[in-house]
């Protein structure tokens, strides 16, 4: 794949900053390939599909040709559906987001014609809509195109085949002439070629295909789990699964980074790898991960490139990629050398659809997966212990082991068998469901928010403590993210301090002998209020 990093393409700060903050670290092929030829001015076929990114190659460009002193409309993006519409409008935002006084509004059928025209008024530069409403808006001539200096038409094979083509047309013709005219289309049918013979000027060809993508030798799984889950569902899975090595991938470097700090929190070996670390740093990581001293790599696409590591037994993408391409790069780290590899892909919410889109581009079979629970992984841990044990027994002379069971079996009223249970409860690290796990009890601690405990600590606003105290000290003393930490309500001698529940025993042990503002304080969990 030829790719440029954004800074090479010549585009504005104020754009980069987006980028960057978006989390693209670096530029797709159609991106590399058409950002500077449409800045040129020139019309542009690009022939694309779906997920290659290519919101961004006519976005960017757009952007920048736009005058945001201008309130007039200057650019329009005709796409086959509202879904689309609504989609690229918000993509744009994010590209325009620190480029001040820059309108984007979609415009679609079943919304309000009212609420569009009212927002129209207002003074928009730049309208995604789909062809019949924007049509529409020419008609009533509340949609004004004198100064359209810009028209994009995206998924245009889609468009023509929902029989959008006359709307089209008429659509280009009340468009100044002098304009930069810009279609992508996934297929190229003979209208397609009839509408830029007609509505175009020696437009170039721009042409990303995608390589036939196998994914050989790959067990590949989808669990559908809620943002705020994705930490623990996780957990489970590396849990049951015990990968030898495994490599997780985020779509930026801010996910990485909390990623690697809350495993390290739970007691994994896990490190990060990203486009801000030196090179140096990079080489240590990768050298870690190879050797097996690290056996978790988290990663963004752009620095999991040179990852070519035959042990790698499971790719796990945290984040859904934004580009079909890189899927099949991300799991092809696994299942080398004739071994079988597994991935697992969280999805949430509407990204199921991308994951039906993955599944026809890669033309490979996806399976949805149950959440594993905590009993799951209690059962695994017992398997593989169990597993172990017969190796043992097959294998080790365990006669010294026997006669201190004996022994012991024979001084006792204990059986064998209560020995082993005994034995494999201790070795797996399991407890009761109603065993407390130590001298902290959590019922219901009044926390506002589902998942949190509210936890309450004897200093307050008279001992001159801040919430910033609070939130440094619980961060600092327990390891855990200080983005994590909830709600905190100070009061003159106290405060209450939300955290989630899978933190609050290492908070409540980490807190005991700590000091905040000089003064030795108790930590425990809060009364209901």
């Amino acid at each position: 794949m030829e790719t440029l990093r954004f800074e090479e393409l010549g585009i504005c700060p104020e754009i980069q900053k987006a980028v960057k903050h978006m989390g693209f670290e670096e530029a797709s092929p159609i991106q590399s390939k058409a950002i500077p030829v449409m800045m040129t001015g020139k019309d542009i076929i690009g022939q694309a599909q779906t997920g290659t990114g290519k919101t961004a190659a006519f976005g960017i460009p757009m952007l920048e040709k736009i005058d945001p002193k201008n309130k007039k409309l200057q650019g329009i993006v005709l796409c086959p559906t509202r879904e689309l519409a609504i989609q690229v409008a918000e993509e744009i935002r994010n590209l325009a987001k620190y480029m001040h006084g820059i309108k984007v509004l979609p415009i679609y059928g079943g919304q309000e014609i009212v609420k569009q025209i009212r927002s129209l008024k207002s003074g928009t530069q730049l309208i995604i809509g789909t062809p019949g409403r924007v049509m529409d808006h020419m008609r009533r001539k509340t949609i004004k195109m004198e100064q359209v200096h810009t028209v994009i038409l995206d998924e245009a094979d889609e468009m023509l085949n929902m029989g959008f083509r006359e709307d089209i047309e008429t659509i280009l013709e009340g468009v100044p002439e002098e304009r930069q005219t810009v279609l992508f289309s996934a297929t190229m049918p003979k209208a397609i070629m009839e509408i830029t013979k007609k509505f175009q000027k020696n437009a170039e060809l721009i042409k990303v295909t995608k390589k036939e993508l196998t994914v050989p030798n790959i067990e590949q799984f989808y669990y559908e789990v809620k943002p705020k889950n994705k930490e623990e569902v996780l957990t489970r899975l590396l849990d049951i699964y015990t990968p030898k090595l495994s490599v997780i991938f985020c779509n930026t470097k801010k996910q990485v980074d909390l990623l690697v700090t809350a495993l390290l929190g739970r007691g994994y070996f896990a490190a990060g790898l990203h486009g801000d670390m030196k090179q140096a740093q990079r080489d240590r990581v990768m050298q870690g991960f190879r050797s097996g001293k690290t056996d978790i790599l988290v990663a963004t696409d752009v620095a999991a490139r040179g990852i070519d590591v035959d042990e790698v037994e499971a790719v796990f993408n945290y984040d859904l990629p934004q580009d079909e391409e890189y899927y099949v790069h991300r799991i092809g780290r696994t299942g080398r050398a004739g071994r079988v590899g597994r991935s697992f892909s969280f999805v949430s919410g509407k990204e199921v659809y991308k994951l039906k889109e993955i599944q026809r581009y890669c033309k490979t079979k996806i399976y949805a997966q149950k959440v594993p629970s905590l009993n799951d992984v209690a059962n695994t841990k017992i398997d593989n212990v169990l597993e172990e044990i017969e190796k043992m027994i097959e294998k080790e002379d365990l006669t010294m082991m026997i006669n201190a069971i004996e022994e012991k079996v024979n001084d006792s009223d204990y059986t064998a068998m209560d020995m082993a249970a005994a034995f494999l409860k201790l070795y797996t690290g399991m407890k009761d469901e109603n065993e407390s796990e130590d001298e902290f009890d959590f019922g219901d601690t009044g926390a506002e928010e589902p998942g949190m405990v509210r936890l309450f600590i004897n200093i307050g606003k008279k001992q001159k403590a801040r919430p910033g105290d609070i939130l440094g000290a619980l961060a600092g003393e327990s390891g855990m993210p200080g983005k994590l930490i909830g709600t905190i309500d100070m009061f003159d001698k106290y405060t209450f301090v939300e955290v989630p529940k899978e933190y609050a025993r290492d908070v409540l042990h980490a807190m005991q002998n700590v000091k905040i503002k000089g003064k030795s304080i108790a930590i425990e969990p809060a009364n209901q209020k």
